[in-house]
């Protein structure tokens, strides 16, 4: 990659999932590979420089700067992030939440208050609930096997049919002073571009479920442009969780460069 050098000696860390190869694969250099959650800590700590965030920790937290074009997003059913439940969607009055993730725990409190009509308790804890909340790899594993029992909303489906808008879970955000010039973010936007033109090479060379599935979940679930409906897709979901108490009001508007 002819940019590669710009990023060098940037702490970056990204998302440790199948959906997030597109925009990292083509780097050769030092990334920190964790679940969302954590690399919402790590660069609020400052352990990170850069990272492939959840969008929640953006809003929670203004003052970072956002890549401008590029995320990980959905226009419809994403197939890694659904709750799974036993009894029927209104009844449900537990969700066992997975840990690994942040912006789609929020997501999920936006649709039951806004949408579902129902205020399940959440808790990391699962003892025996009426459903489980889970994202990323874990979450195909779990929806591969499909286990006897359990019925599946795929919440970026329900964002879709309740909002008309894509949705956005994740996107780069860049600590303050780092690629203020613009360089940086230009080299993130390079990396995509490099990374979805390899995008059958990354569908061959990995090990993850079958090629048949990453063709169906890379070329197709998952999206990788950050554009204007993705961007109303932000306002609404920020929107939402000011109403519904889960970020202060009125915070600064997400800058992307």
């Amino acid at each position: 990659m002819k940019n590669g050098g710009i990023l060098d000696g940037i702490r970056i860390g990204c998302v440790k999932y199948l959906n997030a190869r597109p925009l990292i694969g083509a780097y050769p250099g030092s990334v920190v590979f964790e679940h969302p959650s954590a690399l919402a800590k790590f660069i609020w700590n400052g352990d990170l420089e850069a990272g492939l965030v959840p969008v929640f920790e953006a809003f929670q937290h203004p003052g970072y700067a956002a890549v401008d074009g590029v995320g990980i997003c959905s226009d419809g059913p994403v197939y890694s992030v659904f709750l799974a439940h036993r009894v029927p969607l209104k009844e449900v009055r537990s969700v066992c939440l997975d840990t690994a993730s942040l912006t789609s725990v929020n997501l999920l409190r936006v649709l039951c208050a806004e949408f579902f009509g129902i205020a399940p308790r959440t808790d990391a804890a699962c003892g025996d609930p009426d459903a489980r909340l889970l994202i990323g790899n874990q979450a195909i594993d779990f929806r591969m096997r499909n286990e006897p029992g359990w019925q599946i909303l795929d919440l970026g489906e329900a964002w879709k049919q309740c909002t008309g808008l894509p949705f956005v879970y994740a996107v780069w955000l860049l600590r303050p002073g780092i690629g203020e010039s613009g360089a940086v973010a230009d080299a993130f936007r390079a990396l995509k571009v490099e990374g979805v033109q390899r995008l059958e090479e990354w569908i061959q060379s990995d090990s993850f479920q079958t090629e048949a599935f990453r063709r169906q979940y890379l070329g197709g679930y998952i999206r990788y442009t950050l554009g204007p409906e993705e961007k109303r897709g932000l306002t609404e979901f920020r929107r939402l969780l000011e109403k519904g108490g889960l970020i202060p009001a009125g915070g600064a508007a997400l800058e992307f460069i």
